[in-house]
């Protein structure tokens, strides 16, 4: 016999209840955008299991029925999947009755040494996120349009380029963020603006902090990778509005994947 919890889910079940119409996840779970389709995956699902919509000890639902909530192909869903596994959120077991159980932990990867620097400034960083989606973006515009009116000479384009491929080109985690991090900045200074050099500073020390306390997630590195091209490109060629608007979507998905793992 099985009990029913506030989601809706037969606890203990493997999606048994999945053509029921009172399911609270399907009132919550929305259809993603395909840009960040990983990211906002990993941020639906982690704030379900966080509210109790899948508690502690009870099985996600199938694949299948997953992923048409949340509109994203079933490899897409595997692979936040994975990312939340990672964290110390789900365990998925093999062979009959087998299925992804959610584990009751927070979803912090306390191994990660960054973890405890956030006791006591969830607030202050949730906030640092939203002033890096203001002033990063700004800061990409800005480079551009100096890009487009030849104020960026040929030395300072060579290094915008330098710092994405040593981005692209890093061989662990460690060296990854810290060249993440250069390549950010060097489009702060590529804008001419000291002020934006010291906000992005600020917004970049703020994110390394976050990052810490969560694993590296290959899906993630890629696509942020595809969306540094776009940037660099952009404000090479000048393209203001294009450059603004890709490096909003890149601190969108960040802060989307950091609000899933950590809350």
């Amino acid at each position: 016999m099985t009990t029913k919890d506030p989601s809706g889910l037969d606890n203990g079940s493997t999606g048994a209840t999945t053509g029921s119409s009172d399911r609270l996840d399907r009132a919550v779970l929305r259809p993603v955008r395909a840009h960040h389709a990983f990211e906002a995956c990993v941020e639906q699902l982690a704030i379900a299991i966080r509210l109790g919509i899948y508690p502690p000890g009870s099985m996600l639902p199938p694949e299948r029925d997953l992923a048409g909530l949340l509109a994203v192909s079933r490899a897409t869903l595997r692979e936040a999947i994975t990312a939340l596994r990672s964290a110390g959120v789900l365990q998925t077991r093999r062979g009959r009755g087998g299925g992804t159980v959610v584990l009751d932990s927070v979803p912090v990867d306390e191994k990660h040494s960054g973890a405890s620097a956030l006791a006591g400034r969830q607030h202050d960083l949730r906030d640092a996120l939203d002033f890096r989606a203001i002033v990063e973006p700004g800061a990409a515009a800005l480079a551009a349009a100096r890009c487009a009116r030849d104020e960026v000479g040929a030395g300072d384009r060579r290094a915008l380029e330098t710092a994405l491929a040593s981005v692209e080109g890093a061989p662990d985690e460690a060296i990854h963020r810290r060249a993440d991090s250069i390549l950010h900045l060097t489009i702060a200074r590529l804008s001419g603006s000291a002020r934006l050099i010291t906000a992005v500073t600020a917004a970049q020390d703020d994110l390394h902090t976050l990052l810490q306390a969560i694993p590296v997630l290959s899906r993630n590195i890629k696509h942020s990778s595809s969306q540094h091209r776009s940037i660099v490109t952009a404000i090479l060629t000048g393209n203001e509005s294009r450059a603004s608007r890709v490096m909003h979507q890149h601190c969108s998905d960040t802060a989307a994947l950091l609000r899933g793992l950590l809350g």
